[in-house]
């Protein structure tokens, strides 16, 4: 049962960290270089809608395998497992923010077509994934190498 739930939480891990990747470091600048706003904004909000919805299911399987392993411990949990929930914690919140404040606002903008507001809501998200990225970036290398 203990492989099952390491499987679980590191397929949760790569879907989140992954997308976040891909999405900062690949589609964003060529969808930026290639396409005005009229275009990229409505995309761009699209897949991060997509994003989102796949992000929670993971953040659903990510949390439960890693508080079921929690509890499998007992007392023996080491200090890396707790620096992890720390910052996951703080990526969740990340999360909720980028999907609660700024997509919404992304998503009224772009059907009312003011782009100037949709791109700022898209260069908000952009630094807090950039942020989220840095920690996940962190929070692995902490699972790796301990403390």
């Amino acid at each position: 049962m203990n492989r099952v739930l390491v499987l679980i939480h590191l397929a949760a891990v790569i879907v989140w960290v992954g997308g976040m990747f891909f999405a900062h470091v690949c589609l964003r600048p060529v969808a930026a270089a290639q396409l005005p706003p009229p275009q990229r904004l409505p995309l761009l909000a699209a897949i991060l809608g997509r994003f989102i919805a796949v992000v929670g299911w993971a953040l659903v399987l990510l949390w439960g395998s890693g508080l079921a392993r929690i509890s499998q411990a007992g007392a023996a949990i080491p200090l890396n497992w707790y620096v992890m929930v720390g910052i996951a914690a703080v990526m969740t919140s990340l999360f909720a923010l980028i999907a609660l404040r700024y997509h919404s606002r992304m998503l009224a903008a772009v059907a009312a077509q003011d782009w100037p507001v949709a791109g700022a809501a898209m260069n908000a998200i952009r630094k807090l994934v950039l942020t989220n990225l840095a920690l996940g970036f962190v929070t692995v290398a902490v699972a790796v190498l301990g403390l």
